[in-house]
């Protein structure tokens, strides 16, 4: 510590810290809200998306001649070192808080106003000379910086998830390629079905990722839509009238994040639809993942005991008590990941609901479940992908005995002894415990010659042409 500077605000006079970038009302706020322990600096995109819109707001401010240029230059340079990472132990205010995120955009303001201070050559607290509010914030309120931010975050985010989750896709993708020789039982309602290969269930899976990276991109669409130079409440009181479409566009200059201008303020400043839209989104991801990681979990049972149709890789010993005992660790993990997803969707619904009239202040919230799903969803599907699915081998002789003994052969015998039949010969393979094939040979319904196609579990792994092989 050395010593203090004395800072006022309309609540009254307050001891800062001198050697902090922060001011006044972030003080109070980091006091206020003391509740999850985890501040906005957890989040370094998210600090980076507040300054590339103040530097944009201050590079657009001068540009319409509304504010000095040599203060413009001080808030970018300022800006510019905490886009590089500088000051991040400044952003101390608790991610949730009330205010509709007043207190992130002062802890803003205040932070850059004070670097940009220390540019121009002055000490922090000179606010005569270079205001958090008058120079800092001009032509801007929270209701459309913090909003604005949270999306800008969200878009860099999603880019970073959509990578992750190709990752995973490409990881199954690859294990289709090499399984696809690999003869197993296929099953519905966890009872024997028919014959596929294990590169098909692979195979499928990579499929349904790669959907949910197309439903990922869409959702980031809508959230590039942003509401910078509503002010208040969408109307755009206090700020000039090209400002908002300016500033957007030097935005994206900035970030390199294609936003766009809402078309109706008012309607963006108070609609928390998109984020409703994304956290959808995000649970459909959890929730196929974790059915993956169900399937996972059930093809590698056992391994005696189970079935033991494919091995996952050994990452740690399973049991203090059972000698040997290997648990599907990562599976577990990601499966708690979509536990955690799924609630946080609930959040984001109710949060999103509650909003009233022309702002939703519950956007911190919001926000932060959000930043948080994306965030372990994303962990999630590099460590399954790096950790469980690039070591997976397979079983081969195992599977194939299991589907040489499995009672879903006689489904393919349908279109040449009809239904009656066929559930006749899989009542008995049931109950004798012996092969369909055997049993079709003894009640003398087909030839060997016939069988030896028609029950071929290769053929049955694809679509054929229904005749009679002797016809």
């Amino acid at each position: 510590m050395t010593g203090t500077r004395l800072e006022h605000d309309l609540i009254g006079e307050r001891e800062v810290p001198a050697d902090r970038y922060y001011g006044i009302q972030t003080l109070r706020a980091y006091e206020n809200f003391a509740i999850t322990g985890i501040p906005i600096s957890s989040y370094p995109t998210f600090i980076e998306s507040l300054a590339m819109i103040k530097k944009a707001a201050a590079q657009t401010n001068a540009e319409l001649g509304l504010l000095d240029a040599k203060l413009a230059d001080a808030i970018s340079q300022a800006c510019d070192r905490i886009i590089a990472g500088q000051y991040r132990d400044e952003f101390i205010v608790d991610v949730i808080q009330g205010g509709a995120g007043t207190s992130t955009n002062m802890n803003a303001n205040e932070v850059i106003a004070n670097v940009a201070l220390e540019i121009l050559g002055y000490e922090k607290g000179r606010y005569d000379v270079l205001h958090p509010l008058n120079h800092v914030n001009m032509s801007q309120s929270t209701n459309d910086v913090y909003p604005s931010a949270v999306r800008l975050t969200l878009s860099r985010k999603l880019d970073e998830l959509t990578k992750e989750m190709q990752v995973l896709q490409h990881s199954l993708g690859r294990k289709g390629v090499e399984f696809q020789d690999v003869i197993k039982v296929g099953r519905t309602q966890l009872q024997d079905a028919i014959p596929m290969t294990l590169g098909q269930e692979f195979e499928a899976w990579s499929v349904m990722v790669g959907e949910d990276v197309q439903r990922v991109k869409e959702a980031q669409a809508l959230i590039r839509e942003i509401n910078l130079g509503a002010t208040a409440i969408g109307t755009g009181l206090n700020a000039h009238p090209e400002y908002a479409a300016r500033v957007t566009a030097r935005l994206v200059e900035i970030s390199g994040v294609p936003v766009v201008k809402s078309s109706n303020l008012v309607e963006a400043t108070q609609d928390a639809g998109a984020y409703v839209q994304l956290s959808g989104v995000l649970k459909r991801v959890a929730v196929k993942l974790s059915k993956i990681c169900n399937d996972l979990r059930l093809l590698s049972s056992g391994p005696r005991a189970g079935l033991n149709e494919i091995n996952l890789p050994r990452m740690a010993p399973g049991s203090s008590i059972m000698p040997g005992k290997v648990n599907p660790v990562i599976p577990e993990v990601v499966s708690q990941i979509a536990f955690e997803v799924v609630g946080n969707d609930i959040t984001v619904t109710m949060a999103a609901e509650a909003g009233q009239l022309e702002l939703n202040p519950m956007e911190p919230v919001i926000a932060f479940n959000l930043f948080r799903s994306i965030d372990i969803l994303g962990r999630g599907c590099r460590t399954l992908a790096e950790r469980c699915i690039d070591g997976i081998t397979a079983n081969r002789e195992h599977m194939r005995r299991m589907v040489e003994r499995s009672i879903g052969l006689a489904t393919a015998l349908n279109p040449y002894l009809g239904y009656e039949k066929a559930t006749e010969i899989a009542n008995l393979a049931l109950e004798s415990g012996r092969p369909v094939y055997d049993i079709v040979l003894e009640k003398g319904y087909l030839s060997k010659e016939d069988l030896n196609i028609i029950l071929s579990p290769e053929n049955m792994t694809r679509p054929r042409y229904i005749h009679h092989p002797g016809s």
